[in-house]
């Protein structure tokens, strides 16, 4: 009869990390691919109104966002609720131009398509809300959404 015997471990057998950078580059692409970046930088609060029947927008590429809220910088620019275009404070005379440039941006066959959605803090005045969708108005630009946060039931 034969004889079984262990064999001895000479060292310690060491994890192959040759594919290391491969798995590291791999997780850096995903992670790049799959984070979506801050488009603007709010300058006015918000405080969204909140809502019970809301829906989603289906192609936020075709929605051009107008803030309406009291600045965060209330030293500088006062209480009073002001309109924030992309990065910048505007004016109601302001909306018009930036309508028309986000439109020019977009194929024609998508005009139709096009949605405004107002973020409006809760605290606003009407009054406010109602001069930038008479700009809108004037603009062509008829498909307005308020944007708001769903309801805890």
């Amino acid at each position: 009869m034969s004889r079984f015997r262990k064999k001895d471990n000479k060292g310690d057998q060491t994890l192959s990390t040759a594919s290391l950078p491969d798995i590291v580059f791999m997780l850096l692409f995903f992670f790049m691919v799959t984070t979506v970046m801050r488009e603007v930088d709010l300058k006015v609060k918000l405080e969204q109104p909140e809502a019970k029947e809301i829906q989603k927008l289906e192609n936020k590429a075709l929605v051009s966002y107008v803030y309406i809220g009291e600045p965060f910088n209330s030293d500088k620019y006062g209480t009073e609720p002001r309109i924030q275009l992309n990065d910048d404070y505007a004016t109601i005379d302001d909306i018009r131009p930036f309508v028309e440039t986000f439109r020019s941006t977009k194929d024609e066959r998508e005009h139709s398509k096009l949605t405004t959605s107002l973020k409006v803090d809760k605290s606003v005045k009407m009054g406010t809300v109602t001069d930038v969708k008479q700009q809108l108005r004037k603009s062509q630009q008829l498909k307005i959404v308020y944007a708001t946060m769903p309801k805890d039931q």
